[in-house]
């Protein structure tokens, strides 16, 4: 046992971010009492608002919500949450062209090598072979409007492919923050108004409130969100800007009413100066639009969205303001940054909620002392770093690959320089057809597929180890697995029908 435990973690913040680092924390340290008890304490003030833009998810977020514990079903429904088994892009490419990016891949490895890689060679000498999107179940699912979870047993079309959620991210907040105190963590309502300081070293010994208490604590985790209120004021870690590569700085979001049928699926769709997004949820559905305002002004940012819409606003739309980037070092001394004080990535890829999950999983793994070995806060920075360029990378590859000209900002995203890691996947998969993955927990092969060949680039070659195979056995196999993705997905519900059976949120007048 470390000679020094924590005895006390303070969460600076409220919000998705602060219930998502308190809930696991509070289960850890529930049942543990004695010489290891821990005491968590999240303060958050009401007169500071959360963003809560972020109401789509991936995959991994089910393996978070496992380990708590929680019941799959009741979460569903305390959050008004749908299905999700990925994006569907509009316009992205070109005006008019439209791709879906499936969480899962293009069916079962052939002879060790990825099937997408059998498919390109078929569709070099094939006439007439169907889109590879054909082969992926979640796609053939989503374009139906089909929703069932995946089937234990053998693989088979029937769990071929994953699915994340859709959800309130306030209500999500909530459920976790009744979680959390169940479990012992404290919440105080409070405006922190200063932090204090230990003069030897500079480690946080406390925040002080608006009405004169000191809250102290061993570690800090700061949730404040873009005001980074530890992380970048007292600790005064630099923020690395982005605005080159992702020109998009503001957003402005709005509800409308649910509509029919209910989507398994979130919709982005590319727009003169950025991009909408449409989320739908059991209540109601998310709506916005992400834009640069270097070529577009707020009211008419919000005449697009307000057009954009397929249901009736059921608000006005509400003003974002954003730069992204990153913090240089998300763990300084006894403060660790989760969330959009840690840095932040538009959320077209519904990366946000992934990264605080990452964040609060990692501070778990190197969990420290009051010693604050130095090499802990190291890897927690360098495995952060990672995931924040790495994901930066694939969301500028949805700008970079378009062949649109027809406005300022895609003229610009065509021309912009991109980093030299970025520029490297895009080579590799152009002249071989491989993909280079630089964040193993990242996005997989069948994601940077999805987007290169749904944005129009397409490999000059193909891998040479597959020609060996009979090419008629290929494809008859290829058909047969068609065939059974397609009747597979016929067979499964409603999406809708799915979740009035069985997560179906009660009502409320």
């Amino acid at each position: 046992m470390p000679e020094s435990p924590i005895r006390k973690i303070v969460i600076v913040g409220g919000g998705t971010a602060g219930w998502m680092a308190a809930a696991p924390l509070a289960q850890r340290f529930a049942a543990v009492g004695g010489p290891s008890a821990c005491e968590i304490v999240l303060v958050e003030s009401p007169d500071i608002g959360t963003i809560g833009v972020g109401e789509a998810t991936l995959p991994p977020i089910r393996a978070y919500n496992r380990t708590l514990g929680l019941d799959g079903a009741d979460f569903v429904k305390r959050t008004q949450g749908s299905f999700k088994l990925g994006i569907e892009f509009r316009d992205w490419g070109s005006v008019g062209h439209r791709f879906f990016h499936g969480f899962g891949d293009f069916g079962p490895a052939i002879d060790a090598r990825t099937p997408w890689q059998h498919w390109l060679r078929l569709s070099r000498i094939t006439q007439g072979l169907p889109s590879y999107e054909d082969w992926s179940t979640s796609t053939v699912m989503a374009k139906g409007n089909r929703f069932t979870p995946p089937v234990d047993g053998a693989p088979s079309a029937a769990n071929a492919y994953s699915f994340a959620y859709h959800f309130d991210a306030g209500l999500y907040a909530a459920y976790l923050r009744e979680y959390a105190m169940e479990r012992g963590a404290q919440r105080i309502e409070g405006l922190i108004v200063d932090v204090e300081l230990r003069p030897e070293d500079g480690f946080v010994t406390a925040v002080k409130l608006k009405d004169g208490r000191r809250i102290e604590g061993d570690l800090f985790i700061d949730c404040s969100g873009f005001r980074a209120l530890l992380i970048g004021g007292a600790m005064q870690s630099p923020f690395e800007d982005w605005t080159a590569l992702l020109p998009c700085n503001s957003a402005q979001a709005v509800p409308s009413e649910r509509v029919e049928p209910l989507t398994p699926y979130t919709m982005s769709t590319a727009k003169a100066a950025g991009w909408q997004w449409r989320i739908p949820l059991q209540h109601r559905t998310g709506n916005g639009h992400v834009y640069c305002s270097h070529f577009i002004s707020d009211d008419e940012a919000a005449g697009t969205l307000l057009a954009g819409l397929d249901s009736k606003a059921l608000d006005t739309p509400r003003q974002l303001r954003f730069t992204t980037g990153r913090r240089k070092q998300g763990w300084v001394k006894n403060v660790v940054a989760i969330g959009l004080a840690g840095g932040f990535l538009e959320p077209l890829e519904s990366t946000s909620i992934q990264l605080i999950m990452d964040g609060v999983g990692r501070l778990i793994q190197f969990f420290p002392d009051k010693q604050f070995k130095p090499h802990l806060a190291a890897e927690f920075n360098r495995q952060m770093a990672l995931q924040y360029e790495s994901i930066r990378d694939f969301i500028v590859l949805h700008y970079k690959l378009t062949e649109r000209r027809d406005s300022e900002l895609w003229r610009y995203c065509a021309a912009m320089p991109i980093p030299d890691s970025l520029a490297h996947q895009i080579e590799l998969f152009r002249s071989s057809g491989r993909v280079a993955i630089f964040d193993p927990g990242g996005f997989a092969e069948p994601s940077w597929v999805s987007l290169f060949l749904g944005l129009g680039l397409l490999p000059e070659n193909y891998d040479p180890f597959i020609d060996h195979i009979d090419p008629q056995a290929l494809l008859q196999h290829f058909v047969r697995l068609r065939q059974a993705i397609a009747q597979t997905a016929a067979d499964m519900p409603d999406h809708g029908d799915y979740i009035r059976r069985h997560v179906q949120a009660p009502s409320h007048p």
